[in-house]
């Protein structure tokens, strides 16, 4: 690996992860705080709103210090896949592809930033690398979009009740 790749995949991990915790602390501390986000992921169909935003906040938060930091890299791109897919599959999909118009581009590029970061590996300036423990390749790669995936579909499945199943007969 040159120095240009350690200090690109650096940056890439910098802005996704500081990306992520601006979006978590911002489901925390912006605009109506956590009961307006609670009160958004029900309007989304979520049951147990409050339990949603508080795991929204923790995993994107979460995410974005393992993502700066360079440790458990796959896992924090799963992380990062999980949260998009949710948003995309739940907000954005019926608006289309351009964010302008609510779309779902944003969450796209996002996830897709994740699924190549967890194949590439963090770089040599990452805690993985340092402590010897980087899974890379079609490994970490196949980690991200699995667990991504599997957390997404157990989430919806079990918290997810679109508008036609939760009105009452």
């Amino acid at each position: 690996m040159t120095d240009a790749d350690a200090v690109a995949l650096l940056l890439v991990r910098l802005v996704l992860g500081g990306t992520m915790i601006a979006h978590g602390i911002n489901h925390w501390r912006g605009g109506g705080r956590i009961e307006g986000t609670a009160r958004w992921f029900t309007g989304l169909g979520l049951r147990h709103g409050k339990l949603q935003a508080w795991a929204s906040v923790v995993t994107e938060v979460g995410a974005g210090v393992l993502l700066a930091a360079g440790l458990f890299t796959p896992l924090a791109c799963a992380a990062v896949i999980a949260v998009m897919l949710v948003a995309g599959v739940l907000a954005h999909r019926p608006n289309g592809f351009f964010v302008f118009k609510d779309g779902y581009e944003y969450v796209l590029a996002l996830s897709v930033v994740s699924l190549a970061l967890a194949t590439l590996g963090p770089g040599r300036l990452s805690v993985d690398a340092a402590s010897d423990i980087g899974v890379t390749g079609w490994a970490g790669g196949g980690i991200a979009l699995g667990v991504g995936v599997a957390s997404t579909a157990g989430l919806l499945g079990v918290f997810w009740r679109p508008e036609s199943s939760r009105q009452s007969p």
